[in-house]
């Protein structure tokens, strides 16, 4: 299956590891879908993305930074 995604905004960056992945939040539209605010770890190029499943305290804190930008 065929996975396709449109990132319509990034909203920020919170965190990098040493081998340049980043995590961020985006607008994306998976597979056609209406846009929704996407948290997840990307490759540099934007080609691959794994979910999240921990943060550290210093990458959660700026995750709500940008989160309650991005809401007011």
């Amino acid at each position: 299956m065929n996975i396709e995604y449109e990132l319509i905004e990034t909203y920020g960056v919170f965190d990098q590891t040493a081998s340049g992945w980043t995590r961020e939040v985006n607008l994306i539209s998976w597979n056609g879908k209406e846009p929704k605010i996407d948290v997840r770890t990307w490759s540099p190029d934007h080609s691959k993305s794994a979910k999240i499943g921990t943060l550290s305290k210093d990458a959660a804190r700026k995750l709500g930074q940008i989160l309650v930008r991005i809401t007011e």
